[in-house]
């Protein structure tokens, strides 16, 4: 029997910042990055998006540099101490529209997969705390000691996404017309595009834009958009200009 499945980006879509930043912050705050590196490489990049002037993504980016470059060498099991104590204060950091989405697919035995480009030893304590079928994040690779070798396999784009979207079909029986996916950025669109129910959570000006050149995404996306107490609900073929 077919089942029906609901595919979760994270970061800017259930959690309402960047998992990778809250653990950047907790690895400062535990010495394992030096702060000057914040103040030197990312708070003029951060401070340009704060103004409105910069791109979130840009600031993503040059933050997630500096990151995996400073992993290099750690003891994995010392960053998972970490990002437990992440999820722990933060995890309840999230839009209470797809937490009650969430809720809802469990209500009517969906399977929920957790797609995400933040590191997989942080997707996996969301996908625990949320109880998601399976997860899949971009996986830092260690070395025979489990330390942390600076290589990482990503998981932010549309490609890999695709690629992950495939092993998940090889595994279930999914009816994708009848399937829901969940997504802020351009990274997510192979999700949306492979269900009959793409919902666009708060996206970017790049991801509405490719809704509005794709005829069936123009047609079947909904665009939620959640702001202070209020859950705005939209239908792309009407409200995108």
């Amino acid at each position: 029997m077919k089942v029906v499945a609901a595919f979760f980006d994270i970061d800017g879509t259930l959690f309402r910042n960047s998992l990778m930043i809250q653990h950047f912050k907790k690895l400062i705050k535990y010495e394992v990055i030096d702060p000057s590196l914040w103040y030197n490489k990312i708070k003029p990049v951060y401070e340009e998006w704060e103004k409105r002037y910069g791109d979130f993504e840009h600031y993503l980016e040059t933050l997630a540099e500096v990151y995996i470059q400073e992993l290099r060498g750690v003891n994995k099991s010392y960053i998972e101490f970490i990002a437990s104590q992440v999820i722990n204060v933060n995890g309840d950091m999230v839009y209470k529209y797809s937490r009650d989405r969430i809720q809802w697919h469990k209500s009517q035995g969906h399977k929920v997969f957790f797609i995400s480009g933040s590191p997989d030893f942080l997707v996996s304590k969301m996908a625990e705390k949320y109880g998601a079928t399976e997860y899949r994040g971009t996986v830092y690779i260690v070395d025979r000691e489990n330390n942390f070798t600076g290589d990482i396999i990503r998981m932010w784009d549309s490609e890999n996404k695709q690629k992950t979207l495939d092993e998940f079909l090889n595994v279930y029986d999914i009816d994708l017309e009848k399937s829901y996916a969940y997504g802020d950025t351009t990274g997510d669109l192979s999700m949306l595009r492979m269900v009959g129910n793409p919902i666009a959570i708060n996206p970017n000006r790049e991801l509405l834009m490719s809704i509005r050149d794709d005829r069936n995404l123009l047609k079947n996306t909904v665009i939620i958009v959640e702001r202070k107490d209020l859950i705005y609900k939209l239908k792309a073929d009407v409200d995108i200009l």
